[in-house]
């Protein structure tokens, strides 16, 4: 089958997000893995990684595992009951990913994560950290929402929402949702024959929006409105999103084959979004750097405590600060790793004494380059 003209293609991902729901992962009667499935994931995942790509996988599955072993009836369950049966399939998802993928020499993480961990920046900036470190050391992260302690008020609800942030949160260049749909309708073809499937979208209009609708399967909580907010929030940050039928046993294969699928097409590139989404916060203080941390900020490197003269204004981990050269000139903003008194302390000093200094362990940069615009 040859792809359509004008969608992206897996070859061009430099990064890429997976998303795989309840229903592809886990047997419906049996509430088990699906490990044959699995197996077929874990050989695509190795084949984009063998040419380059970065994978991140943002799982479903945790209550759907728990609840079978507990002996939990079908149907909607109360939150205890819930966050119990995510406890318990928590690590029977992560066993089952690691089981996967080991036979390809690839190492897996679990990631829980909750939506205070995206609305609040701190956390925000020490979860992006943690998965940039995690794709440095070759692993593939799984993530999750933490459903043992999410509440309705603090939790994504789905994980398409959640694997639109990730992949924000990661700089990725394309997600994949695995859906039990192959792409988005112009109406419910269960109950329009006439319906058809958009190969590609331009842009998440009104009109998009209205074709989506609220339907998902027994297993999975996200339908097709979730899906499209998701690409919404990807395509703005400049993520191409792709919804396709992933019950086959090579899923990623078959797309970048060309099955069936809707691509929503990205708006810029993510490092371009990210900057301006910097660029136009309102800056919290400022620190004044060196001629030698102005030449390295030049060259595209982080802003390392050794380079910082001076610090102003009051702020906390995650704030943005303006940069400042030697003579006072405008370099840059950038958000800080460090509050306004830890960054007083260790200004001037090499990062391998930033523990002697602040007393605890800390991370090499004040300002990553990553979380940057000059």
């Amino acid at each position: 089958m040859e792809p359509v003209s004008g969608r992206p293609s897996l070859k061009q991902a430099r990064r890429l997000v997976i998303k795989i729901g309840s229903a592809l992962l886990v047997d419906r009667d049996s509430a088990t893995p699906r490990d044959t499935w699995l197996r077929g994931l874990a050989e695509d995942v190795a084949a984009l990684r063998a040419r380059g790509t970065s994978v991140i996988l943002v799982s479903s599955g945790s209550i759907a595992l728990g609840r079978g072993v507990l002996g939990l009836t079908a149907g909607t369950l109360p939150l205890e009951q819930s966050q119990a049966a995510a406890a318990v399939g928590q690590i029977r998802l992560a066993r089952a990913y690691e089981e996967a993928l080991a036979p390809h020499g690839i190492t897996a993480a679990q990631v829980l994560v909750t939506l205070e961990d995206s609305a609040d920046r701190r956390r925000y900036l020490n979860s992006r950290a943690t998965l940039e470190q995690l794709i440095s050391f070759g692993v593939v992260p799984i993530v999750n929402e933490n459903d043992t302690i999410a509440t309705d008020e603090i939790r994504f609800g789905d994980n398409d929402r959640l694997a639109a942030q990730v992949a924000v949160t990661v700089g990725a260049d394309q997600l994949v949702l695995l859906s039990d749909v192959d792409g988005l309708y112009t109406a419910n073809p269960r109950e329009d024959p006439s319906a058809r499937r958009l190969d590609v979208v331009d842009s998440v209009t009104p009109q998009i929006e209205a074709m989506a609708g609220d339907a998902g399967s027994g297993l999975s909580k996200g339908g097709m409105k979730t899906k499209v907010m998701a690409a919404k929030t990807t395509t703005g940050a400049g993520c191409a999103l792709a919804i396709t039928e992933g019950s086959v046993l090579r899923p990623l294969a078959a797309l970048e084959d060309g099955a069936p699928a809707t691509w929503f097409l990205p708006h810029g590139d993510p490092q371009a979004a990210r900057k301006r989404w910097i660029a136009a916060m309102k800056s919290r203080g400022e620190v004044t750097v060196d001629a030698g941390a102005e030449m390295a900020l030049g060259q595209g490197r982080s802003l390392l405590p050794i380079g910082v003269t001076e610090v102003i204004g009051r702020f906390g981990r995650g704030d943005p600060v303006d940069i400042r050269g030697p003579g006072g000139a405008m370099l840059g903003r950038g958000l800080t790793r460090y509050t306004a008194e830890e960054a007083r302390a260790i200004r001037g000093c090499r990062s391998d004494r930033i523990e002697e200094m602040l007393g605890y362990p800390g991370r090499a940069a004040l300002i990553h380059r990553d979380d940057m615009v000059l």
